[in-house]
Order: C-alpha cells, then structure tokens, then sequence
C-alpha cells in the first residue's frame, strides 16, 4: 500500500517503487480446546526498499505471528492462508526445504532474544560463515574474512578475535549485533526485526537502532519493526501499522499518525505512553479493560467494548480499513468525526482531574531507610572441580542514599550496574559485607530478639519484575494473598477481612479470590503482586522492574495505581526501571548507578532537566521519544563500546573509558579523570543534586 503525504500534490512524486515485500490477506490461525484461534485477520501490507513498516500493537495482537508467517516459522498445526511476496514468488504453501533457501538470502531475520537465536556450541564467526556459504559460492577462508568484516560492520570490538568467541562470551547488545550480522549477511532484499530492542537498556537500544540502520544502508532492504516501543517507531520508522485483535486498524506515514492519530486505539496508546519531556505531576491515561479473545471473535468492531467514541453500529459491523483523506487508512466507523475534530483525544481519554494530586514533591515524612558505604563482592572462580578463586567482582561500592516515608527513590542504571545487588543486599536484612543498613532506626546487623526481626521482615517487602514467575501458579489469589498472613500469625477472619481489603486497594473484583495466575492478565497478576506485598502493611515496598513486562496500556494503570497508594498508605518506594520515562512519573529523587557506584542523585526533575554527569546526560538522550520531529531532530548522545568488567574497576572515574567529555579534555584534567576517583560533590550552595566528575 503506497501512502501518500498530506499536502503533496500526486503529479509532483515520482514513480513509487516496486515493494519488496507485499503482504495481501494473510490470515493465521492456531487449534485450541475452545476452537481455532484467529491470531491475524486478514492483513495486507507493502514494503518498499530502502523504507521501514513499523507494526505496533499490545501482545496478542498478532504482530509476532505476522512476522512468523511471513518468514515461515510457524507450528505445522498453524493454518495460514492469503500470500506472502517475496521479489513475485508467494511464500505461503512452500515446504521447509524451499523456505530455506529463501531464508538468510532473499529476507532476513532478527528475533528478539539473541541468545536463543545462536548456536551455543559454535563460535560466532564459524556461524556467520556458514550462513554465507549457504548461499554462496565461497571458500571458508573466504567465508571467515567476510565474516569478520560483517562483525567489524556491526561495531564488534577486535572483530578477528570475537569471531572466535561463543554467544554466551558476548554481552546481551552484542549478540543482538550478532543476530543482526546474520540477518544482513546475505544482502537480503527484506529484514524482518521482531522486538529487536525489548530486552536491552535504553543506552544499549541507541547502539542497535544504529547498527540497523547501518544494516539496512548496506543491503537497500525493506524493513518490518516489529515493536511494543513507539518511541522507537518514531525515531525510525517511515509507516506505521496499529494491529488490534488481529488485524490492522490504522496505518499511516509516521509524521501522520503520531500527529494526528485516527483510530480510538492508536489514540489510547499514544495517551498512556510515558514522556520524559512531560509534566510529572500528571498521571498516565491507561485504556480501560482487556483485549478480546480471538476464538471466538464477536461481530462488529474488536475495540468496541473499550471505545469511549463507540456507538451502536460499531458493535454490529466490522469497519474494513478505509481512506483518510491527508492521512493514511483507518478501520473506525467514527474516523471521520475523529479526523475533522469533532472527536478530540482530551475528549476520548480525558485524564484523571487535576484537582486530584497525582505525586506530591515534598520533603517526605522520616527517614525509614538509610544506606550508608554498602558495599558487596563476588569471588570469581576458576576450575570444575577444585575451583580457586581468581579475581573479585565489585558488585557494589560505597552506595550511600536516604529514604523518608511517602516518597520514591528510583535506581537507574544499564544493566550490570549494581542496582538488583543493592536491593537483594536491602532485603536481606542481614550484616552486609560492607557499610551500614538501617530501616526505621534499626541497623539491620544488630536486630536483637526474633520479634525485632519479624518486625523488620514485615516492614520491608518487594514486587518482582515477573509476575508470572514471582507467583505460585499452584495456589489460588486468596491462597497467595493470605500467605503471608499466614507467616505472621493472623487468624482465618483476620484473613479474610485483610484479604477483601487487598484486593479493593489495588483495584481488582472479588470474583478473582478462586482464580489461578495462569487465567488472569498481565496486569491483574501484577496487580496480585502489588496486594502480596501490601499484605503485611509495610512501610518500604522494594520495586525491581514492577512495569518492565507489561503492555504501555497496562502499564499506565500499574503507575496510577502505584502512585494512588503511596498517597493514601505513606508508603516508601525503592525502585529498579530501565524505562526512564517511567521513572520520572513515579519517582521523587534519582540515583544514577555505573559499575556498582552512584555517580549522579538529585530530585527527579532537577536531574532530568539539568543533568550534570555525562553518563546520565547520555542515559537520557537515548530515551526514545513518540513524536518523529522531535525525536528525529533532538541530539543523541550514543556510548561508545561496553561497559568494563566490575572486576577490574578503572583506578580514576568508572566512567573514564566511555566519557564523550573525556576526549575534550586538556591532558592534567585526563590524568586527574584516570588516577583519581571523582567523589559525589554538590552542584550548588544548598543543593541535594550531587555528581561525580572532575570537568563538572
């Protein structure tokens, strides 16, 4: 489908090129025990060469079944019909051997976990080389050169020695340099990326959103962008498709659909989007309910039952995707009242009135946690069976921070940062290796009685990143709910009393109490994690990734969510996000956290508006943003190489051998910057924002 630009006149373009890539009617399907499951409905697309699609939807939307059928990589029990082009030749109804030949040569791919991707007994380089030799006509010494070249091409480091690595040597954006060194080996004609950057850290998704567009400049491919992240599809795609239910319900050119979305659905996404640049004092806007089963798919429109705009007719009729004059393609039966303004978004969405406090910004109430000099070591060992220890691995150095009643201290940071370690050694409630924990006044390595230590278990408690894994799929809500009122003695009225209560606070029916994890949503079983730890009235609620695996929409209601009981309980988070957007909405202070160290703390918004180490200058300019001018024109700031090993910590600043400041510098300053470790110093007389850096 070839969109055309709002404002340019059909004569002045010249002619569009043939697609590369042209999807028409494709339908999937899977059995189940209540009957086939309508994972696509008739989806048709083109992909011209050299542009990017970007498909965006929540899960079960059927973007990965999409990309699964088109590549041919679907159950032998999946039904497919419709047709997949690839350069004229349909893909649907060729066997396994045939899509073989097609795959890695004609379309490549990019999974979304990379490490499941690679073969773990094989070097990366043997594997490059055999995808070449696949399909081409080469010697291997031949092969293994341009193997080489292809991970030089990605921004692998010492490209000839990596080769000879294996996947699990490789950090997690490096493999995914690797998968993309694959997709791209063969000069494919279309590259297919399904959530290529979902589990990477904001700093590490810039580098790959680098590397593809490298790969797409080198081979002239289409690209499909298969993502959750409309940041993302912002800064890179060209089209967008919104698929709901199975099918798509809006495409347009990317300026046009961000500027002036159509659909209801697209419009409640954009609307629950956390936005680094936005006020914080403002909640998120979720889309209420849940989307509908694919098995036994109602008539009329899909998003109906969700639709503020929705109207009798729309529960009876299916809209087909329809022309939208200066925009794009749009299956709404209200389209038309939406594009000319008669329905606006505020009316839509309206968000929670402002008369409602959304996050106070205050001093808090008392200190209830104080970590003061923490520190935690790892022994790194050698050996199968008489292991010796060969080095030590500085988890955590001299992490010092404060915590008062009502307020949120967010822990920001890549991957490997020291963030988790800091909240296991929090939770353990025990002696740490190094420094001093106290919670509500009490230092945790001198407890006392058992009581005294009961007391401080129960005042301490954690939502896990998983909701799926942190629940025990054997037990039902009211048997995970009243557990840990079990542990501390509570009697069965208690119980039941406490329980009800539990699951009012965190919005839930109590329909739920005889359900199972496994038969409830995403967010319902984060919302159970939320009333679990509730349980025991806790003064401190750790967070480790609470929204990180939950859909945009639900994950707005989680933030509301989080945010309405801090305010009515007095609670105290300590929270672990990579997603920094989010992080503003919910917390009160930041600490920035590199190689086990805090290098930059302060309230949330002095340090997102003014931020003064460069590491968190770059943390922020890599937060992708869902608005194409802004996000195409705003600078980045992309970090160059790895993070260094926490077992060999620099002797100078942690940062020194990534700092963009540091090449600036006079050769006295780069001396001071690699020798002599920068301490947390004030950004001004009276001021709580604290960095460490010498050129600052």
């Amino acid at each position: 489908m070839t969109l055309t630009t709002a404002g340019m006149h059909p004569a002045a373009e010249s002619p569009a090129p043939a697609p590369v890539l042209s999807v028409r009617d494709l339908s999937i399907s899977f059995p189940s025990e209540a009957g086939p499951v309508k994972a696509v409905r008739q989806v048709s697309f083109d992909v011209l060469p050299g542009r990017t699609l970007g498909i965006v939807g929540e899960s079960g939307s059927g973007k990965s079944a999409t990309a699964m059928g088109i590549m041919g990589l679907l159950p032998e029990a999946a039904h497919v019909s419709g047709s997949v082009l690839l350069g004229g030749r349909d893909l649907v109804g060729l066997n396994d051997r045939q899509l073989s030949a097609v795959r890695g040569k004609g379309i490549g791919m990019v999974f979304q976990d990379p490490l499941s991707a690679l073969t773990p007994i094989f070097s990366v380089g043997r594997q490059l080389s055999d995808a070449l030799r696949v399909h081409q006509s080469l010697t291997k010494q031949a092969a293994w050169n341009r193997a080489v070249e292809l991970l030089d091409l990605v921004g692998i480091p010492d490209p000839q020695r990596s080769a000879r690595s294996f996947p699990h040597e490789f950090s997690g954006g490096m493999r995914q340099r690797v998968v993309i060194a694959l997709a791209m080996a063969n000069s494919p004609s279309v590259i297919v990326a399904d959530e290529p950057t979902t589990a990477l850290d904001v700093t590490v998704q810039a580098q790959i959103l680098g590397v593809l567009r490298t790969a797409q400049a080198e081979t002239g491919a289409g690209m499909v962008l298969i993502t959750h992240d409309l940041g993302v599809v912002a800064g890179y795609a060209d089209e967008v498709a919104v698929m709901y239910a199975g099918r798509i319900v809006e495409q347009a050119g990317a300026r046009e659909l961000f500027g002036r979305p159509t659909m209801p659905y697209t419009i409640g996404l954009l609307g629950a989007v956390p936005r680094p640049q936005a006020r914080a004092d403002r909640p998120l806007v979720p889309i209420t309910g849940e989307p509908p089963s694919l098995v036994k798919v109602a008539a009329g429109c899909s998003f109906a039952d969700r639709c503020p705009a929705a109207v009798d007719a729309c529960r009876t009729q299916e809209p087909a995707l329809a022309a939208v004059p200066g925009h794009g393609q749009v299956a709404c039966l209200r389209a038309g009242d939406i594009a000319d303004g008669h329905l606006s978004a505020n009316s839509l969405f309206p968000a929670v009135a402002d008369t409602e406090e959304h996050r106070g910004a205050g001093p808090g109430g008392e200190v209830v946690l104080r970590v003061a000099g923490l520190a935690k070591t790892f022994p790194i060992t050698k050996g199968a069976l008489l292991k010796r220890r060969v080095g030590t691995l500085h988890a955590v150095s001299d992490v010092s921070f404060e915590l008062r009643a009502g307020q949120t201290l967010g822990l920001v940071g890549e991957s490997g940062s020291g963030k988790t370690t800091t909240l296991l050694e929090i939770m353990r409630l025990r002696q740490p290796e190094g420094g001093r924990i106290e919670i509500a006044g009490t230092d945790v390595a001198a407890q006392g009685s058992p009581e005294r230590a009961r007391e401080l278990r129960r005042a301490v408690q954690i939502v896990m990143q998983d909701p799926t894994g942190s629940l025990d799929p054997r037990l039902s809500v009211f048997q995970l709910l009243a557990e840990p009122l079990q542990a501390v003695g509570a009697g069965r009225e208690t119980i039941q009393a406490r329980v009800s209560e539990l699951l009012h606070l965190v919005q839930l029916d109590a329909s739920v109490t005889d359900r199972f994890p496994a038969s409830l949503s995403g967010g319902q079983r984060q919302r159970v994690g939320i009333a679990r730890a509730l349980a025991t009235e806790p003064r401190i609620v750790v967070l480790d990734e609470p929204v990180s695996a939950l859909d945009v929409s639900v994950q707005a209601s989680i933030v509301n969510l989080l945010t309405k009981l801090q305010r009515e309980l007095g609670l105290a988070y300590l929270i672990v996000a990579h997603d920094l957007a989010v992080m503003r909405h919910v917390s009160d202070r930041i600490a920035v956290m590199y190689l086990g160290h805090i290098i930059e703390t302060g309230d949330t918004e002095d340090l997102f508006t003014n931020p003064r180490h460069p590491y968190t200058e770059a943390l922020l300019s890599a937060i992708p943003v869902p608005d194409p001018q802004l996000e195409r024109s705003r600078e980045h700031i992309v970090l160059k190489g790895e993070q260094p090993s926490a077992s060999r910590l620099p002797s100078g600043c942690v940062f020194v051998d990534r700092c963009p400041l540091y090449r600036l510098l006079d050769e006295g300053l780069r001396q001071r910057c690699r020798t002599e470790r920068p301490l947390l110093g004030s950004a001004g007389p009276g001021s709580g924002h604290r960095h460490a850096c010498h050129a600052r």
